[in-house]
């Protein structure tokens, strides 16, 4: 029961962050954000929200510190629509879920080229050495 209620807690805040997000801060280093997961402790007491910035490194470090700073904002406006007792601190984490999709498909990408090639080497390929003389013709293996 308990990991329900959280989980309807972590979508709940996740909804609020993107709706004020989307609103927009009065932060010009805030770049485009997306709220990506929020996963609150057992204890309802703490939410770690995981975000992606479209954009260079130097935007993506940018929109952090925007975030960083705005928590006391964005934790005041979950605890305003939120209907608990304790609203939970927030923490914001950086999702690598892009970059690390991005190295996936470029690995596949390079075992795909090699597969390629050991294939084509394969297909000109031939035995090596000479036929096993003590086989008759007549036998089959």
């Amino acid at each position: 029961m308990a990991g329900e209620r959280q989980a309807r807690l972590a979508d709940r805040i996740r909804v609020i962050l993107a709706e004020r997000l989307e609103k927009g801060l009065r932060d010009p280093r805030l770049g485009f954000v997306t709220i990506t997961d929020v996963r609150v402790s057992g204890d309802l007491q703490h939410a770690s929200v995981f975000y992606t910035v479209l954009g260079t490194e130097e935007e993506r470090i940018a929109s952090g510190a925007a975030l960083t700073s705005a928590t006391g904002m964005l934790r005041s406006e979950v605890g305003r629509q939120l209907s608990t007792r304790l609203v939970p601190t927030l923490e914001f984490i950086p999702d690598a879920l892009a970059e690390t999709a991005d190295h996936i498909t470029a690995l596949l990408r390079q075992a795909q080229e090699h597969d390629a090639e050991v294939a084509k080497l394969a297909s000109t390929a031939s035995h090596a050495g000479d036929e096993d003389p003590y086989v008759h013709p007549d036998e089959t293996a």
